[in-house]
């Protein structure tokens, strides 16, 4: 799928491209709603007063962006996924080597829930079930903005901007457990120790779903209690959340937004040539053709781990 927005006001300047990487399929919900979850992704952060471009791979079914294509990116965003981020499964390796390459490319990372918990991953942290079990629904994070200091990760975020605490909407039942080498915690919650951690100016990582609207949200919550991921009460309980509180999703948005538009790397380097094709289990490299097709999918849980 490829989404273009047309440049506001005719301004000059380059058309922006980002690479929307989806690890999970439509449910039958997002499709009818939204015609897919890259829809979901591009409204919620497109936009930012230029022209822009968001190509969606589908890296859950293999779908890569070519080798020679990685440096024409201005960033990357990571989708939540029902599965594990700290599986063998050879898309998510293949998607760990791709992140390595990026990372060392300076290539402005974002990573939303299952991306947020793969990035880590990729990049030498740690990933595991949550010691607290399952977290849904509308939670309150505590923002750290002394963390943010010097890192240089927003365009247009001034400090002042920076809550102290904001609410999100979460559905997981895996955390980071230890950020990556020079990673830096950023935010937390009672439920989770790491809300969102950033590498470095390019790397960010957001435990919450700054995309989601309280409508996907229930959808989400009564497809997992009528497949039995979740109980019951624990589906109650995220109800109770989001009735008592509206994430504060504007804000979210805005610092997503803010990141990816951030100053563009100052050492971007060529990407490394496609490693020759690795045995099974082993981290695969990133130099499939690009697919930039419309996104046809299966019906699975729109659930991030």
């Amino acid at each position: 799928m490829t989404v273009a927005k047309a440049a506001a006001g005719g301004g000059g300047g380059g058309v922006r491209r980002y690479a929307l990487l989806l690890a999970l399929n439509d449910s039958e919900y997002a499709r009818k709603a939204y015609s897919g979850y890259g829809n979901v992704f591009v409204d919620a952060l497109g936009g930012g007063g230029g022209g822009e471009r968001w190509d969606c791979f589908r890296v859950i079914d293999g779908e890569f962006p070519a080798a020679e294509e990685l440096g024409r990116y201005d960033g990357y965003v990571v989708s939540g996924s029902p599965h594990d981020a700290y599986g063998d499964e050879r898309w998510v390796l293949r998607l760990c080597a791709l992140l390595r390459t990026l990372h060392a490319m300076n290539k402005r990372l974002l990573g939303i829930c299952f991306g947020h918990q793969v990035l880590c991953q990729a990049l030498g942290g740690r990933v595991g079930k949550s010691r607290s079990g399952w977290d849904i629904g509308v939670k309150k994070v505590t923002i750290l903005p002394h963390r943010f200091e010097g890192l240089g990760l927003f365009d247009d975020v001034d400090d002042d901007e920076l809550h102290s605490s904001a609410s999100i909407i979460e559905v997981h039942q895996d955390e980071v457990l230890e950020v990556p080498p020079r990673g830096r915690v950023l935010a937390y919650s009672d439920k989770t120790r790491v809300e969102m951690f950033a590498v470095g100016d390019h790397v960010l990582g957001v435990q919450g779903h700054p995309e989601y609207t309280m409508d996907i949200l229930y959808n989400l919550i009564d497809r997992l209690v009528s497949t039995h991921v979740i109980t019951r009460n624990v589906g109650e309980e995220a109800r109770r959340t989001a009735e008592a509180s509206e994430p504060d999703r504007r804000f979210w948005t805005g610092l997503c937004k803010g990141f990816l538009r951030g100053p563009a790397a100052t050492a971007a380097i060529d990407p490394p040539p496609p490693p020759p094709r690795e045995p099974a289990g082993a981290c695969a490299g990133a130099g499939a053709a690009a697919v930039g097709l419309a996104c046809s999918s299966n019906d699975v849980q729109l659930a991030g781990k």
